[in-house]
């Protein structure tokens, strides 16, 4: 059970989302060489690098982890180096800083671009299509676990449970269009070359930072209307995601697999804040209404192959509380899950 109390720092939440699961060890026992992680700056690579560091060194192998970005956020890369990490400052859409990364037989590829798609839409698809082509062009004999996104599917009813891997995409909006190209490329370079690929769609990863959770935590501590106009969601603890994303390069094969990432339950955004209000003591103000539609995923087949999230969303629910009323500090990048339309 996570002891909420005890996270008062950034290091210490960062420790906590780091720390590797039995699993992850002994995953990391079986793994054949070094892995590259593409976009290792981002919200959740740093967390992963780490988990995969301290995995790596519990297992005692001596393979490389290579944290590959631009590292546009001061002292990311610092942190990574002193997790172990060997970092490399790179543009991944030159060419020339692609051909130059070292060969590894293991690539989890993070890179992408959601979040100032809708005004910049030819970058997003160079970074979301095109990118991926360049990566599985420049390591043809690579494992390689491609995060995706739930986005890719069409918004369906709560009743139905969600969407499986199997269902039809129906993506709304050119970020999550482009992220549909991400996953066919690398479906078509995985059946070229005979590439092992996993594409994980992942929605929602949530810490005490960032994610779906704090973003509705914030507005009812600070007395903001609560959007229901998307009112139902799925999350999951981003360390959690973590360990499936290291875990699933076991998963990649050709053609790619595709695997739901998110958590068990279909949670109301109303329950969510109600639950934040009591906690806060504070009552949540609502705007709109709920829809009969949302983003869901039904991830069934992830948790019978890695196990069900060991982190609850109470005690998720619970940490957001306590870092917000500590004020811990915040990422500050909103979801934007209520969005509908696709505009990022």
């Amino acid at each position: 059970m996570m002891n909420p109390q005890a996270i008062t720092t950034e290091a210490a939440l960062e420790d906590l989302l780091s720390e590797p699961y039995p699993e992850d060890i002994e995953f990391a026992r079986t793994l054949d060489g070094d892995i590259l992680v593409l976009g290792a700056g981002g919200k959740m690579g740093p967390t992963l690098v780490r988990r995969i560091c301290r995995a790596s060194g519990a297992a005692n192998e001596p393979w490389n982890v290579y944290a590959v970005s631009r590292f546009s956020t001061a002292g990311v890369r610092e942190k990574l180096e002193a997790f172990g990490a060997q970092t490399i400052a790179a543009d991944l859409l030159d060419e020339a800083q692609l051909a130059a990364l070292p060969d590894c037989p293991n690539i989890i590829f993070m890179a992408g671009m959601k979040f100032g798609a809708t005004g910049q839409k030819p970058l997003t698809w160079a970074m979301n299509t095109c990118l991926p082509g360049r990566v599985a062009e420049r390591f043809p004999h690579s494992r390689i676990t491609a995060f995706s996104t739930g986005n890719v599917y069409p918004l369906v009813s709560p009743d139905s449970g969600g969407c499986q891997e199997t269902d039809p995409p129906g993506p709304v909006g050119e970020y999550a269009q482009s992220c549909l190209g991400r996953e066919r490329i690398l479906q078509y370079f995985s059946q070229r070359n005979n590439t092992p690929v996993c594409l994980l769609r992942l929605n929602y990863a949530v810490e005490a930072r960032y994610g779906v959770l704090p973003d509705i935590a914030l507005r009812v501590y600070h007395k903001e209307p609560v959007s229901l106009d998307t009112g139902y969601v799925n999350v999951i603890w981003q360390g959690d995601a973590n360990s499936v994303a290291f875990r699933s390069l076991d998963l990649c094969g050709s053609p790619a697999e595709v695997l739901n990432l998110t958590g068990p339950e279909i949670l109301s955004v109303r329950s969510i804040a109600e639950g934040f209000g009591e906690r806060f003591g504070k009552s949540p103000k609502f705007t709109g209404k709920e829809r009969p539609t949302a983003l869901l995923n039904i991830a069934g087949r992830c948790h019978q192959l890695y196990g069900p999230p060991r982190v609850s969303v109470e005690e998720v629910m619970d940490l957001i509380v306590h870092w917000i009323t500590i004020n811990g500090k915040m990422l500050d990048k909103p979801t934007k899950f209520e969005v509908r339309d696709g505009k990022f």
